[in-house]
C-alpha cells in the first residue's frame, strides 16, 4: 500500500514535470535549503536562551515569541518545498534509509517545537527551571540536527 502511494506520487504531472525541468528541481532544492537556515535559525536563538548562552537582557518568553513566527513561517515553506521535491523523486525516497531517518526526526521536532517548546509552554516555565530549560534545549537541538543530517544523507544513497 505505502509502495503504491510512492509510485502514484512520483507519477503526477508535479513530480513529472520537476523531475523532467532542468532548473524546477534545484530552484526548489535551493528555496528548501534557505527555509532551512531560517528555521535553524530561529530554532537556535531560542534554544541558546534556554541553556543561557544568549540573549539574556530578553526574558525567554520574549525570545521564543519573536522566533516563533520565522520558526512557522520557514517550516511552512519547507515543508511545501519538501513535498515538491519528494513529488520529484518519491521512487528514490521510498528506497532511503535517510529520507525515512530525516522524516522520523522531523516528526519529532515539529511534534517537540508545537507542544513542549511552544511559546505558551516555554512562558509557564518557571525561574527555578533552569535544568528543566538545558534539556529542552538538548532534545531540540538534536532532533533538529537529525532532520538536518538526515537530509543531508539521502544524497548518498
Amino acid at each position: 500500500m505505502l509502495l503504491s502511494f510512492f509510485k502514484f506520487c512520483e507519477a503526477t504531472t508535479i513530480g513529472t514535470g520537476i523531475r523532467e525541468s532542468i532548473w524546477l528541481f534545484p530552484v526548489i532544492e535551493t528555496v528548501h535549503l534557505l527555509a532551512l537556515a531560517l528555521i535553524g535559525g530561529a530554532v537556535i536563538i531560542v534554544d541558546l536562551r534556554l541553556l543561557g548562552r544568549g540573549l539574556r537582557r530578553l526574558s525567554l518568553a520574549e525570545v521564543s515569541a519573536q522566533a516563533h513566527p520565522w520558526f512557522v513561517g520557514s517550516l511552512t515553506v519547507i515543508v511545501i518545498s519538501g513535498v515538491l521535491l519528494f513529488l520529484s523523486e518519491a521512487m528514490k525516497c521510498y528506497e532511503n534509509p535517510a529520507f525515512w531517518a530525516k522524516m522520523a526526526f522531523l516528526l519529532g521536532a515539529v511534534t517537540f517545537a508545537l507542544t513542549l517548546r511552544h511559546p505558551r509552554a516555554l512562558a509557564a516555565l518557571g525561574p527555578d527551571t533552569a535544568l528543566r530549560q538545558r534539556v529542552l534545549a538538548v532534545v531540540s537541538l538534536t532532533l533538529w540536527s537529525g532532520v538536518g543530517l538526515g537530509g543531508r544523507f539521502i544524497g548518498f544513497y
